[in-house]
């Protein structure tokens, strides 16, 4: 971070608004997310996220030590449909976040805390090869193949934002993430998925304190995944993703914050009855150069509705 720093929480919670909020986005591992499923199903997700850890700062930054713990519970809906003959899917989820955040600021201790609404995330998915839509009596009958896919994920601004404080639950600006991915299957029991998607933002022109403009360029992202079916709706995953880019500029000026970072988690997903499911996930940095580096265990349990 570079300039004056005016206090010890406003520049304690600038740099929490740059990693623990936006760079989450980057963060996310999503294994078996271009599964094909039955057309018609309506699914409903509930699930609590927590996040401890620390951001990554050169050893010239005014603020060292920066520890947070971030608790997200959130719902989701989503509906599975035939688009031109292909599986699609939309999907929706609402969090609700509750953030501790302490640091050192030039040698100060300072801290802050936040609970409130964070921004809205809307997905839109379609298999554009190898997943042709089937009912549910169809879907049976279908071998496993290769699947190609694609998706748009969008971050909207919904979330708790006040343009006068320095830390916010949102980032006050829309982000999009178009994706392409590979589903792979590797005999009966592995399957293989590679994504490649890039975040594009809009500007934030109420930035703290309120009268100033933030842009970001855009961030590049990479997950590997390669999951293990134990049995039928049971399957476990270990999960890897790379990012880097997002250099952000308020009023024009670099803030040096260029990411290029990597992470490494586990899925395990477990059936309960013939439509529910558990999922337990986490996960970790394995090389965190600049940036947020949390460790982030989530819990999930979705319903179906055929």
């Amino acid at each position: 971070m570079q300039g004056i720093v005016k206090s010890p929480c406003s520049a304690l919670g600038a740099l929490c608004l740059l990693f623990c909020i936006e760079g989450a986005i980057a963060q996310d591992l999503d294994p078996r997310a271009y599964a094909r499923i039955p057309i018609g199903v309506t699914f409903v997700v509930a699930g609590f996220s927590y996040s401890y850890g620390g951001v990554v700062t050169d050893a010239t930054s005014p603020i060292q030590d920066l520890d947070a713990t971030v608790e997200t519970p959130s719902l989701g809906f989503g509906h599975s449909f035939s688009l031109f003959g292909q599986t699609a899917q939309a999907f929706a989820a609402i969090p609700y976040t509750w953030a501790q955040l302490s640091g050192l600021v030039l040698g100060q201790a300072a801290s802050a805390t936040r609970s409130g609404f964070s921004d809205m995330r809307l997905r839109f998915s379609t298999l554009f090869v190898g997943a042709p839509a089937a009912t549910r009596a169809e879907f049976a009958n279908i071998p496993r193949q290769t699947i190609l896919g694609t998706s748009l994920t969008i971050v909207a601004p919904t979330g708790q934002y006040f343009p006068e404080k320095a830390i916010n639950l949102s980032a006050n600006r829309w982000g999009f993430k178009p994706e392409l991915a590979l589903s792979q299957p590797l005999g009966e029991r592995w399957l293989l998925d590679l994504y490649a998607a890039v975040w594009l933002f809009t500007a934030n022109d109420s930035f703290y304190p309120g009268n100033t403009t933030r842009t970001q360029d855009p961030l590049v992202s990479f997950q590997a995944h390669v999951s293990y079916t134990i049995m039928p709706q049971m399957w476990t995953a270990i999960d890897v993703t790379y990012y880097a880019g997002g250099l952000s500029y308020v009023d024009g000026s670099s803030k040096g914050d260029r990411q290029d970072n990597s992470r490494i988690g586990w899925t395990l997903v477990l059936p309960v009855g013939d439509t529910h499911s558990v999922k337990l996930s986490g996960s970790t940095g394995a090389i965190i150069r600049f940036g947020a580096n949390f460790t982030t265990l989530a819990l999930g349990w979705q319903t179906f509705f055929f």
